[in-house]
């Protein structure tokens, strides 16, 4: 599939529309934020990089460390591309709930691009709350060129922030597991208990707290 498809059928309606791509990283992990992002471009920019700087993006989970960076370096200085972030920490995922939590995340990442788009396309399911008109597209980070590189944008922000919070808590092993739920960062937080980066309404973290506070606990 052409990664550019799903934005030239906009663009062939509306030659001059601004369109984003939006995605987010960390719905699923037992700590820290989720983040989100938004990546614009018009056509001429889009089809020009396509087919040079920005040649082979794609979904952010198929590519190494070393190539999202490449490409989170290009996409952050290219003239052309609006890049917006949007970050939710974990008290108000626990708050709103991770859904309500990622929809603010797209939002805020939405809101913070230079130009504020006239469509964006969102990985996955409709997404409310959004300051533009939008489209969503099932497994859109490997079937449409700016959802791909708003992909690389939030992956590449949140493993940052989960190197740093590894710097803070080393004990749970956040640089290798990203907040994750592997075994080692479960005996990890058996023996520690929870930091203040976890999330404290996912249940394997609910279920440590639960038992902290009985009597018997080790």
């Amino acid at each position: 599939m052409n990664m550019l498809q799903h934005e030239k059928t906009f663009w062939s309606a509306t030659p001059k529309l601004l369109l984003a791509g939006i995605d987010e990283a960390g719905r699923g992990p037992l700590a820290g934020p989720v983040v989100a992002a938004a990546v614009s471009m018009c056509a001429e920019t889009a089809e020009e990089y396509f087919h040079s700087a920005l040649d082979g993006l794609t979904d952010s989970k198929r590519l190494t460390a070393a190539k999202r960076e490449h490409y989170f370096n290009l996409l952050a200085t290219l003239p052309g591309i609006g890049c917006g972030v949007g970050i939710v920490g974990p008290a108000e995922i626990d708050q709103i709930n991770i859904l309500n939590a990622t929809w603010q995340a797209m939002r805020l990442a939405t809101e913070s691009l230079p130009v504020l788009p006239g469509r964006a396309l969102v990985d996955g399911l409709p997404v409310k709350g959004l300051p533009c008109a939008s489209t969503a597209i099932v497994k859109g980070d490997s079937r449409s060129f700016l959802i791909a590189a708003a992909s690389v944008v939030a992956k590449v922000v949140r493993d940052r922030a989960m190197l740093e919070l590894d710097r803070e808590h080393p004990a749970y092993g956040f640089a290798a597991n990203k907040g994750y739920g592997t075994a080692a960062h479960i005996r990890a937080l058996r023996q520690h208990g929870p930091c203040r980066e976890h999330r404290r309404s996912f249940r394997p973290v609910a279920d440590v707290l639960s038992c902290l506070f009985k009597p018997d606990f080790a």
